[in-house]
């Protein structure tokens, strides 16, 4: 009869799972052969010193799973039916042999970034953020109970894949005041977050093989959600007034679709002037384009109101306008919109339907009376004050450590400013060695496809208060010394 001295029970996981997992390990190993007899449940807890309950557990498990048979009158024996072929490999490493490979479109997706890398926990200077102590949590965790207390079915069952209407009401009047967006809650989608909205109009607008202007440099994350659609990106520069529209018809006059950020252009800041903003609108008429205008952080204007919205202008129903609350309020949130136009909400419905079915509903509840209260509208005020504040302050010091080293200039709108290095510089090796120091500035030349005229790097502000920015500055001024010199 069969026993088992090798069996060492050792570390915190149930008796009963660990003598599981050393029958069933030596039953696919071959080292309990097919037809093997086990010892009885009162004999086998004796020779091991467990109690018979544990014995009994596992053989129980064992034998739902069809690793044993039991005989009436006979014992308990390994399957004979065990196929030998289930014999337990080591798990590849990659996916090369045995012909597991990825679709050309997964291995397009596994490729495409979305943001550049970090390190967890990033340092000082993180840009896209905002200040998360800035936030009124005791209010929002007030609503938020609020909501969970008297939440109608509608909220917790399966609801409008568009989202919460009276949500979609409360940004359709906030975008109509404050951006001039011309549109009807109908035509808003909420999304989990803008990188949904820019994947469903990449899934909804292009086929295989169809040409995107993307700004150069540019998001990371719409270049990702274009190239995973199929698409052929083409990198069109920018220039102060913004992505260059003639360029772009140098470069590819007939591509299916451009996106920009008009308002706030990333990385580079320039706002995208009106004369260019005409002259897009009008390249989208003559090719029968889509222009999708990504918003992100709009609402952090400096100087004068927030310029209105290119889809504003728009008279043929060819802008789909991105907005997101993760800049004003927090990432963590996912919760951002699509605006689009009238005649293609049922089948943006539809393809966001296919994503996640639905966003959440309790927390779009929230959101909407955070809105309607007008709580949202003094938070961005209260903010823009501070962000405005703690922008001069980054200038200020960055003027005192670096002097001209570093050229730096007043950012009417925004969460970041562009810091640029003298010629020759490169800013890859400068970013490395800030992150040697605990300091994130990431550089601009990772943004672009062309090769930049000259490096830069990346310097977020908003979350960050005016000692902590300091104190990020002397960081950077001791790692970048060595590339003064």
């Amino acid at each position: 009869m069969l026993s088992l001295p090798g069996f060492q029970p050792r570390g915190e996981s149930p008796l009963y799972r660990q003598l599981y997992d050393y029958l069933r390990e030596g039953i696919l190993k071959g080292q309990l052969a097919p037809g093997t007899r086990l010892p009885p449940t009162r004999d086998l807890s004796r020779e091991l010193g467990l109690s018979r309950n544990t014995v009994v557990t596992a053989f129980e498990q064992l034998l739902a799973e069809g690793y044993l048979e039991a005989r009436v009158g006979d014992g308990t024996y390994v399957a004979r039916t065990l196929p030998g072929q289930w014999e337990p490999r080591p798990l590849a490493q990659g996916l090369a042999g045995n012909g597991r490979r990825l679709s050309r479109r997964g291995e397009e997706l596994a490729r495409t970034p979305v943001t550049l890398r970090r390190k967890r926990g990033s340092g000082v200077f993180r840009a896209g953020l905002p200040d998360f102590r800035a936030f009124p949590m005791k209010l929002w965790a007030k609503l938020e109970a609020r909501h969970w207390k008297l939440a109608p079915d509608e909220l917790l069952n399966y609801s409008d894949p568009a989202g919460h209407h009276p949500l979609r009401e409360s940004i359709a009047a906030y975008l109509q005041a404050s951006r001039g967006v011309a549109c009807t809650p109908e035509q808003v989608i909420i999304t989990t977050g803008s990188q949904q909205g820019l994947d469903l109009a990449a899934r909804l607008l292009l086929d295989p093989g169809d040409a995107v202007w993307v700004e150069d440099p540019g998001y990371l994350g719409a270049r990702g959600a274009f190239l995973a659609a199929g698409a052929r990106v083409v990198g069109v520069p920018v220039d102060p007034e913004g992505l260059d529209v003639a360029a772009g018809r140098r470069l590819e006059p007939a591509a299916r679709l451009a996106y920009v950020t008009p308002s706030h252009q990333y990385p580079l800041g320039v706002t995208l002037s009106l004369t260019r903003r005409l002259a897009l609108l009008e390249w989208a008429s003559e090719h029968s384009a889509w222009v999708v205008e990504d918003d992100y952080d709009s609402e952090y204007r400096y100087r004068g109101r927030p310029l209105a919205a290119l889809q504003g202008l728009d008279r043929e129903g060819r802008v789909i306008y991105v907005g997101t609350f993760s800049k004003v309020m927090m990432p963590g949130l996912r919760l951002g919109y699509l605006v689009v136009p009238p005649d293609l909400v049922e089948a943006f419905v539809a393809g966001r339907a296919l994503m996640d079915r639905h966003p959440p509903g309790p927390v779009q509840a929230v959101l909407a009376e955070f809105i309607r209260e007008g709580h949202f509208v003094r938070h961005i005020k209260r903010t823009r004050l501070l962000y405005a504040e703690r922008q001069q302050a980054l200038i200020e010091a960055l003027e005192r450590r670096f002097g001209g080293w570093l050229e730096v200039h007043r950012a009417e709108a925004g969460l970041h400013l562009a810091a640029w290095l003298p010629p020759g510089t490169d800013d890859q090796e400068a970013s490395r060695r800030a992150a040697a120091q605990g300091v994130e500035a990431l550089p601009l030349s990772a943004y672009g496809l062309a090769k930049l005229p000259r490096g830069g790097l990346m310097l977020g502000y908003a979350a960050f208060t005016p000692a902590e920015l300091e104190e990020g500055v002397s960081a950077l001024r001791e790692a970048l010394g060595p590339l003064m010199k």
